[in-house]
C-alpha cells in the first residue's frame, strides 16, 4: 500500500472481496484492512464504523444495478417496449445476482433491515428512471396523461413481485414469467392511451 494513496474506491473494493469470503456477519473492518496490509485505524479514516462501510459497499452494489438500467435509454422503441425492457432488465439484474453474487446478494438483503434510508434512495433512483420513460410516453400521447410520479411509483410497486429481494424464492417458480405477462398486461390496460 506504500506505493499509492489508500482511497475509498480501493477499501470498497477490498471489503465486497473479503464480504464475499468471509459472509457479512463475520467480516470485520480488521479483516479488511489486513486484506489492505494497513491498521484498521486506516480504515476508520475513510468509515467511521463497521456499520457504514458495509452500507458503503451496499449503497455501490445497489447503484450499479441503476446504472445498468440505463442501456433501457438507448433502445429506439415506443415508450411501452422501453417501460418494458426497463423493468425486464430489472427482474433480469435482479435475479441474476442471486445466482451469481448471492454473497453480495445476502448483503443487501441484510442492509435492507440495518439501513432503510440506503434502501429507500435505490428506490427512488430506480422510480426515477421510470418517470422520464411514462413522460415520454404522454408527450407521444401513447400514455393516459396524469401525474408522471405516481404512475412511475405504481408500475414499481405492482412489479415488486418479480425483483424485490423479499420475494427471491418465487423466482425460480416455472410460472414466474406467466405472472409477470398478466402484470404487465394490467399495468398497459391501466397507461395505454
Amino acid at each position: 500500500m506504500a506505493d499509492q494513496p489508500l482511497t475509498k474506491e480501493m477499501i470498497l473494493d477490498t471489503a465486497e472481496q473479503v464480504l464475499r469470503r468471509f459472509g457479512p456477519e463475520k467480516t470485520s473492518v480488521v479483516d479488511v484492512a489486513r486484506a489492505l496490509n494497513v491498521s484498521h485505524g486506516t480504515i476508520y479514516r475513510h468509515f467511521s464504523s463497521k456499520a457504514a462501510l458495509r452500507e458503503a459497499v451496499a449503497k455501490r452494489w445497489l447503484h450499479n444495478i441503476s446504472e445498468s438500467l440505463e442501456i433501457s435509454f438507448k433502445e429506439d422503441c415506443s415508450p411501452s417496449e422501453r417501460l418494458r425492457l426497463w423493468i425486464e432488465n430489472l427482474i433480469h439484474l435482479k435475479r441474476t445476482k442471486v445466482q451469481e453474487d448471492p454473497e453480495l446478494f445476502t448483503m443487501y438483503t441484510t442492509l435492507v433491515e440495518e439501513s432503510v434510508e440506503a434502501v429507500n434512495m435505490h428506490i427512488t433512483e430506480l422510480i426515477g428512471q421510470i418517470i422520464p420513460i411514462i413522460e415520454d410516453g404522454m408527450a407521444k400521447q401513447a400514455f393516459k396523461s396524469g401525474d408522471a410520479l405516481a404512475m412511475a411509483s405504481g408500475v414499481f410497486i405492482a412489479t415488486a413481485k418479480f425483483h424485490h429481494p423479499a420475494h427471491a424464492k418465487e423466482w425460480a417458480s416455472p410460472a414466474i414469467d406467466q405472472e409477470f405477462e398478466m402484470v404487465w398486461n394490467l399495468i398497459l390496460s391501466g397507461i395505454i392511451q
